[in-house]
């Protein structure tokens, strides 16, 4: 399976300078790299060979394509240069500015033809150190951008004062507790800071799920308060409709009950749902198994080979909600898990 990742931003936040960059690294040899057009990144002075109209081949022995409509399509040709004996080691998708990242994670979380070949391994999102909190003021989208990543990274970091990166993290840190929050400076950043970012590679170190689902920064994270008024509030208002939590269960929960609960929720409020992550100890399994949903689609759940170090087997479920009280969730789950229990 070759692991993949999506890697976002706004308009303006250096997403074509840190990808020069990282695209010069030996450590993305052998990457494919999906993005919207070629000129906006700039890629001449990296180009070996223009293999056709839409690939050409980096000199850091990256593939480059350009995507022309469907992103299915593409990783499907992807896919079979790589069985054709094209190295690959992973994919990084490039999206335009505001796009939203939901739609893409849920083409390839569901759709079977990309899963065959292909796992989600993050979403980076880049957020610009200097005008990131006036972008995150202006635009929903930017919000959902960084409320859905699992690394954040600030760009421009050199030309941003202290107070401010201060601040711009702290706003971050209350939108998605979880997400490790990067500082690139003149767009340098180590690939490895952004790569093996999500729980799905079952031959992956057991500490990336400790780290991917860090209980207590969520929980430092819901302690958050708002201070001051007026203004300040007015300036958080898409802020305001983001709740980011972790819940965790001491004893191993039914299959059923929580599974029932979850399905309703994202069959009914899937728009509020940004995303669900768990490490799940369920009754009658060994393993933790681990489940990823975004809006209202579901990865399919994976069976991990051991629990993470420390042998804590905590049950442990992430939500990145909009317009959804914490209370509802946490309600939600106890009546279900409840009536299974008593049934």
């Amino acid at each position: 399976m070759i692991p993949l990742t999506v890697l976002t931003g706004f308009l303006g936040a250096g997403k074509t300078t840190l990808l020069n960059n990282l695209l010069r690294h030996p450590a993305l040899a052998d990457t494919a790299v999906l993005i919207n057009e070629f000129g906006e990144i700039g890629l001449d002075h990296l180009l070996v060979d223009r293999l056709d109209e839409d690939t050409v081949l980096l000199n850091a022995g990256c593939l480059c394509c350009t995507v022309r409509g469907d992103l299915v399509e593409a990783l499907g040709r992807l896919a079979l240069r790589a069985r054709g004996g094209h190295p690959m080691k992973r994919v990084v998708i490039e999206t335009t500015g505001l796009a939203d990242p939901a739609p893409i994670l849920h083409t390839l979380m569901s759709d079977a033809s990309v899963a065959r070949h292909f796992r989600l391994d993050g979403v980076v999102t880049l957020v610009d150190a200097v005008n990131g909190g006036a972008t995150l003021d202006e635009q929903m989208e930017a919000v959902k951008q960084a409320a859905m990543a699992d690394r954040i990274v600030l760009t421009k970091a050199d030309l941003a004062g202290a107070a401010q990166l201060e601040a711009l993290s702290a706003r971050l840190r209350a939108l998605n507790p979880a997400a490790p929050i990067l500082t690139a400076a003149h767009g340098v950043i180590d690939p490895a800071a952004l790569l093996e970012a999500g729980p799905f590679d079952p031959g992956s170190k057991v500490a990336d799920v400790r780290r991917w689902l860090d209980a207590e920064a969520h929980e430092a994270g819901h302690h958050h308060h708002h201070h001051g008024h007026g203004h300040h509030h007015d300036h958080n208002r898409h802020d305001d409709r983001i709740a980011a939590f972790c819940l965790t269960y001491d004893r191993p929960l039914p299959w059923t009950g929580l599974a029932s609960f979850l399905e309703m929720l994202t069959a009914t409020r899937g728009d509020s749902v940004l995303r669900i992550k768990g490490l799940l100890n369920l009754e009658g399994h060994e393993k933790p198994v681990v489940i990823h949903g975004v809006q209202h689609v579901w990865h399919p759940p994976a069976t991990l080979e051991s629990w993470p170090e420390g042998d804590d087997r905590r049950s442990r479920l992430v939500f990145i909600l909009r317009d959804l009280p914490r209370e509802v969730v946490e309600n939600g789950i106890a009546a279900f898990v409840q009536a299974t229990v008593s049934a």
